[in-house]
């Protein structure tokens, strides 16, 4: 699994490639740590290379987006393939985060 976060205009674009399984989440929880206190920069995760989300994966976006929201910061997931909708959707998550 391959993640990284950059900031560009104002805000922070997260990449996440490969499978965001239960042996991958420690370490993708780890990288994305700054977005918990990135209160007033919105985050946009490219979800274009993500194969596969476990819960702990799903887990890791909602404590993303919870954090965000409290700092009045919003979360935007773009480019995810019909494998990873279907989950969202499945889940309930389409509702609510903002997918592009």
């Amino acid at each position: 699994m391959k993640t990284t976060i950059e900031q560009q205009e104002g805000k922070y674009l997260v990449t996440l490639v490969g499978e965001l399984d239960t042996a991958a989440a420690a370490e993708v929880e780890q990288t994305l740590q700054p977005l918990y206190t990135a209160s007033g920069k919105d985050v946009v995760i490219d979800c274009a290379g993500l194969d596969y989300i476990a819960s702990s994966g799903l887990r890791i976006l909602i404590s993303i987006l919870k954090a965000a929201k409290a700092g009045g910061s919003k979360v935007v997931l773009k480019d995810m393939n019909d494998d990873i909708k279907t989950v969202f959707r499945l889940t309930g998550f389409i509702n609510i985060f903002e997918v592009e």
